[in-house]
């Protein structure tokens, strides 16, 4: 697959081969559901508890004799059928992580690729780096361009001066290429990608 690499600001910078191992696959949506649905579990702090009826401070003691009182049998008051008591089937302090085979995790993360490649959303840019970190120029290069929300993936740390400008716009995320994950790829109308993430992601998934 042959696609144009441009500058930000859209000058048109020669072009690049993406492999189709990578990037022309049909997407399958069931795997990248179950990845996402990994991300945002492992992603969960499971600190959510109530306390059940070992954990209320209340005596013990039995509320009323058992017979001849016209009502029902109760004992405790810790019991969650009353007013203070404890809650029966709540929440425990709790980890949501569950498993997920690598190689499917591979497979979503190409599927994604994919996906966006067949919908027309990857951009490549021959390099994401400003002079000076000024938002300002950075918004203006993307007005030109109609790039309002987008994952922009570079090959390795990201130049502070375009992170610090980047920050600063919205729908706007800046990752390394080891951070490339199939959430965030879907979760962005485009995936911009530096020559050097695409031989970096190409050199990872082959």
């Amino acid at each position: 697959m042959k696609i144009d690499v441009t500058s930000f600001d859209g000058q048109a910078a020669g072009s690049i081969e993406l492999s189709d191992e990578i990037f022309g696959l049909e997407p399958r949506t069931d795997l990248i559901h179950r990845m996402i649905r990994w991300q945002l579990a492992k992603r969960r702090a499971g600190t959510h508890a109530v306390k059940n009826r070992a954990d209320i401070a209340r005596t013990g003691k039995k509320m009323y004799k058992q017979k001849g009182t016209g009502g029902a049998r109760h004992g405790s008051a810790r019991v969650p059928q009353f007013r203070g008591g404890g809650r029966a089937f709540g929440p425990l302090v709790r980890s949501h992580e569950h498993d997920l085979p690598k190689k499917v995790r591979t497979l979503a993360l190409k599927h994604a690729l994919s996906a966006k490649a067949k919908d027309g959303g990857i951009i490549v840019w021959e390099k994401a780096e400003l002079d000076a970190a000024k938002t300002k120029v950075l918004a203006s290069g993307f007005a030109k361009t109609g790039l309002q929300n987008a994952i922009i993936i570079v090959g390795g740390a990201p130049q502070q001066n375009f992170a610090l400008a980047a920050r600063n716009i919205p729908l706007i995320d800046v990752l390394p290429v080891e951070g490339v994950n199939v959430y965030d790829i879907i979760r962005r109308e485009k995936l911009v990608l530096t020559r050097e993430a695409v031989d970096a992601l190409e050199a990872r998934l082959k």
